[in-house]
């Protein structure tokens, strides 16, 4: 089945890390929101879900079928995760070899 789907760690694999703790700081400074509150519920939001606890996993949203959605992800536990699940997965490195792995699955760039 063709590839219908893209599933991308933006943060990782299109941009920076952009919610780390500094991000998160100055998020709560300029919102003026409890620093420590929000550290604590963003740590256990955060285990929960990287323990593959919370499902609230993009397949639901959109609606494809698992065969046709394919996960870039720059965390190799990530992609082991998504691979579990059956999504396949590409474990971005360099743009050069995920532009051939893209291209292997089909999926033009």
């Amino acid at each position: 089945m063709p590839i219908t789907t893209l599933f991308l760690d933006i943060g990782g694999v299109l941009l920076a890390n952009a919610w780390d703790h500094h991000a998160r700081r100055r998020a709560a400074k300029n919102f003026k929101l409890a620093w420590a509150e929000m550290e604590e519920r963003h740590r256990l939001t955060f285990e929960i879900h990287e323990e593959g606890k919370l499902t609230f996993l993009a397949l639901d949203i959109a609606q494809a079928p698992v065969r046709q959605v394919l996960y870039l992800e720059n965390t190799p536990m990530f992609a082991q995760i998504a691979e579990g699940l059956g999504i396949q997965s590409i474990l971005h490195t360099d743009y050069k070899s995920t532009c051939a792995k893209l291209a292997s699955f089909g999926v033009q760039v």
